[in-house]
């Protein structure tokens, strides 16, 4: 037990991963691989450091190694860590981009537990969304990284939801557009808008734009703990709640209450705990926003204080269900 303990803490393997998937080492020894030397070259890293990370990666499987030229390539599994292969996991690794960055901080899960505190501040000096605000790099990476996590689920969503009740829809935190361009794909004579804040209500724009919606789409620069643009016949809320506590989920429901119409409807759209979401996702939720994932009697829960009723739940695609409330 022990030893299968420790192997199940060691941190070498994982961060020999990450940083290669960082220095992109699968792409630069792609083909017929590449020397330790020449990667180095490469990558700007110091080739006898490099030589000791890509020798664990060969006793791991991620590497393999010919002796006789000295030249390392991916293995199938290494070539995952490609940016394009179609498993997409480079954007969640890279730790200069928002997921891996986010990832790092799990370092200091011991503050998060103690304290209760999201460990991510404590490691960066700002929360996460702050650090997206300073940083445009992060910001694009991170909506890059929800534009592949809905790149299968999106369709779905919109085709596993009766979309074509609500005449107009915001997507409140919709990021560059990937849901609502899909819902507004599948239901012509729906129209939408997704608020965002500014840089990804831009980038939301430009998909509109090249999918040739017109004015059937558009965005609302602005954040959701704003008020919200009234008399939309449904606000939704993707993968949003479970990335705050329960005070700034509540915020956000009330805004949405508030701002649609008498009879408007609220669509939560989210993992659920032990439906979707394990303990590995709530645990990261925790550490890196003081977020978590919920039950339905939980979320009901917090809409119910809003003056929301629950009135349908809906399995919309793989790990997501769509949570439909209406006023109290």
């Amino acid at each position: 037990m022990t030893r299968s303990l420790l192997a199940m803490a060691g941190l070498a393997t994982p961060m020999a991963i990450r940083v290669a998937a960082t220095l992109s080492l699968a792409e630069h020894a792609d083909g017929e691989g590449a020397t330790a030397e020449r990667l180095a070259a490469a990558t700007g890293a110091a080739a006898p450091a490099l030589e000791c990370l890509l020798d664990h990666l060969v006793a791991i499987g991620v590497f393999t190694l010919d002796a006789e030229s000295g030249r390392y390539r991916p293995t199938d599994l290494g070539a995952q860590l490609r940016e394009d292969a179609p498993e997409g996991i480079k954007a969640v690794l890279d730790i200069h981009r928002a997921g891996g960055r986010a990832e790092l901080a799990f370092a200091d899960l011991l503050g998060t537990i103690t304290t209760g505190a999201p460990a991510y501040e404590h490691r960066y000096g700002r929360g996460f969304w702050a650090d997206l605000d300073a940083e445009p790099d992060l910001r694009r990476s991170f909506d890059a990284q929800m534009n592949w996590r809905f790149r299968v689920q999106a369709p779905q969503i919109a085709e596993r939801f009766a979309w074509s009740r609500f005449p107009r829809i915001l997507d409140v935190g919709g990021g560059d557009g990937t849901v609502l361009e899909a819902i507004l794909r599948a239901h012509p004579g729906v129209r939408g808008e997704v608020l965002d804040l500014p840089p990804s209500a831009a980038a939301a724009a430009a998909r509109f734009a090249a999918a040739g919606f017109g004015d059937r789409a558009g965005t609302v620069p602005g954040s959701f703990f704003d008020p919200l643009p009234a008399g939309a016949d449904c606000y939704v809320l993707s993968d949003i709640l479970h990335d705050w506590d329960d005070d700034h989920a509540r915020r956000i429901l009330a805004g949405c209450r508030e701002a649609a119409a008498p009879d408007g409807t609220v669509v939560v759209i989210e993992p659920l705990r032990g439906q979707g979401a394990d303990t590995a996702i709530d645990l990261f939720m925790l550490m890196c926003f003081g977020g978590r994932e919920r039950t339905v009697g939980e979320l009901a829960g917090l809409a119910t204080g809003c003056g929301l009723v629950l009135r349908d739940t809906t399995p919309v695609a793989q790990g997501r269900t769509a949570l439909e409330f209406g006023p109290g």
